[in-house]
């Protein structure tokens, strides 16, 4: 609701295999101005306190047999609200989308209707507007296809 770009907290998703999970100073650094004493952050602040990493849980976990790169995808046009949904507008981070092998398979057997021009990747409120380009131009800007993208090794490796 605040509008704090997910690049905040997730700082290696635009260059690394996984989106990253923030060290508790940047959690702090809102945190120390906004919802100082709520109950839901005293393992932050005893994080801080304690110096002491915070032991996070995931909400989204895959088989170690799936090989997922955030980083392409967002490389390639594929916005977060792809996967995780509406993230804006969720109190408090939860699975908002099975990542089943068909919920993957199907994006990469069709993936043109998804994809985000570059400056909406990370723009929770974008909707495709008349202006926005094609999806056929999105996938030739973003190269994406000549490549079998169903191919089991491109998730199975």
């Amino acid at each position: 609701g605040l509008g704090i770009d997910c690049r905040f907290c997730h700082t290696t998703v635009e260059v690394a295999g996984n989106a990253g999970l923030p060290p508790t100073y940047t959690c702090m650094t809102c945190h120390s101005q906004i919802w100082t004493n709520a109950a839901l952050l005293a393992p932050v602040r005893r994080s801080l306190a304690e110096n002491v990493p915070i032991r996070w849980r995931r909400v989204t976990d895959l088989p170690d047999y799936v090989y997922f790169n955030h980083a392409i995808h967002v490389a390639k046009g594929v916005g977060c609200e792809s996967c995780h949904g509406q993230v804006a507008d969720m109190p408090l981070m939860r699975k908002a989308r099975s990542m089943t092998m068909g919920f993957c398979l199907d994006c990469h057997r069709a993936p043109a209707p998804r994809l985000r021009p570059p400056e909406a990747i990370f723009d929770p409120q974008w909707h495709r507007t008349p202006d926005t380009p094609s999806p056929a131009a999105l996938m030739a800007h973003y190269r994406v296809g000549g490549r079998n993208l169903t191919d089991c090794s491109i998730c199975h490796r």
